[in-house]
């Protein structure tokens, strides 16, 4: 036996002949579950009696590979609440919560799982099945996150983020960017309403074989061949402090689509506001000019002077609220076949009636502060000018 430390250690390990032969046994028939069995073992190595062997602390974690803190707590338990306390497991002081799915709840939830999900979305999401068993009067209340260990690998709900940024120092990407962030500091102000606008294309594809419907056990079957049906776009217009979007399907992807687009905000969904805040990306067709070349010169004056015109900087356009409200769109509507644009239409409508009822906005957390500090590589200024000019 050697422990130099013994003397230090405010938690001493000193097992009986008894408490010994007890250790011997359940080690030898390896009944237990694991923890207590590694605490067996931590009581083992540690006793620092005759027959013990009067290991240390730093011998035991390397030999048993457990952690700094279980060998501490073994050791203080065995000391204040003594040797069966720690080789038993601690009785609930308080009765277990009740299951919120029980068994015939929990039938209903994934029958629902398994069912079509609502017009405009193309899968059930954890919240839409939050807000639909609350709806069924299934359950009084349940939060996704119970829904999501319920369902376990029924649905899989994924998030994806990809951004692209410059490596290197580029004052033209820090203008435009501090110049949108700026804008997504500004108080809410309904005659000056934010408003993101981004672009997207769909790829319509018409069913050569009518797909089985997903079963109990099995999931829906498409078939792998398709029929091509042609591309649709689809303007994303967002203002997302008033939680309001809408989205217009188009057949192509035009200048002229792009202004009609523009007259949509102005003269439908913003004809009040004395100007409009207006992001969107550094497309080619994302200028004023794109208005003269659809309407005549006073028109296209007038809605030229609606906006307060910002770009996001190239390579920049995930600092456009609306490319998040694609995506989101894309998740949760168009990740499927559709077969032509009048059902693309009904579709999106259907979706963005749905968003607009439960008024999803968008919490914008990136600030100019932060830019200045995470992406502090875009200023190209030595270190100590960068962190003078972040806490500036």
């Amino acid at each position: 036996m050697a422990q130099d430390e013994t003397g230090e250690k405010k938690y001493v390990v000193r097992l009986s002949g008894e408490e010994r032969a007890q250790l011997e046994s359940m080690l030898s028939k390896d009944k237990h579950s694991a923890k207590t069995l590694v605490k067996a073992w931590i009581l083992r190595k540690a006793d620092v009696s005759e027959a013990g062997e009067g290991m240390s602390d730093g011998e035991i974690i390397e030999q048993l590979e457990a952690s700094v803190s279980m060998v501490y707590r073994v050791r203080k338990q065995l000391v204040e609440e003594g040797f069966d306390a720690v080789l038993t497991r601690k009785q609930r002081s308080r009765p277990a919560v009740p299951r919120i799915f029980d068994g015939e709840k929990e039938a209903k939830l994934i029958a629902l799982s398994c069912s079509a999900p609502p017009e405009g979305y193309a899968r059930w999401s954890l919240r839409l099945l939050e807000r639909k068993v609350v709806e069924l009067a299934i359950v009084d209340a349940a939060s996704d996150s119970t829904i999501g260990r319920v369902l376990k690998n029924i649905l899989q709900p994924h998030r994806k983020e990809q951004w692209v940024i410059p490596p290197h120092a580029d004052a033209a990407f820090v203008a435009a960017m501090e110049d949108v962030l700026e804008v997504y500091r500004r108080p809410h102000d309904p005659l000056l309403p934010v408003v993101c606008l981004d672009e997207a294309t769909k790829q319509l594809m018409k069913e050569t074989r009518p797909p089985m419907s997903m079963q109990p056990g099995q999931p829906q079957r498409v078939d792998c061949e398709y029929e091509r049906n042609g591309t649709a776009s689809i303007f994303m217009i967002f203002a997302p402090l008033e939680g309001k979007r809408e989205a217009i399907v188009t057949e192509r992807h035009t200048a002229i689509d792009y202004a009609h687009a523009l007259e949509h905000v102005a003269d439908v969904m913003f004809p009040q506001a004395t100007k409009i805040v207006l992001v969107q990306d550094n497309l080619n067709t994302h200028k004023s000019a794109s208005l003269y070349q659809a309407f005549a010169p006073e028109k296209a004056r007038r809605l030229t002077e609606r906006f307060e015109w910002h770009h996001t900087p190239k390579h920049g356009s995930w600092l456009d609220m609306a490319e998040s409200e694609l995506s989101v769109l894309s998740s949760q509507c168009l990740a499927r076949r559709i077969r032509d644009i009048e059902s693309l239409r009904a579709e999106v409508a259907a979706w963005v009636a749905d968003r607009n009822t439960h008024q999803a906005k968008a919490d914008w957390q990136f600030t100019t502060a932060d830019a200045r500090i995470k992406l502090k590589s875009l200023y190209g200024l030595p270190r100590s000018k960068r962190l003078n000019h972040a806490t500036s």
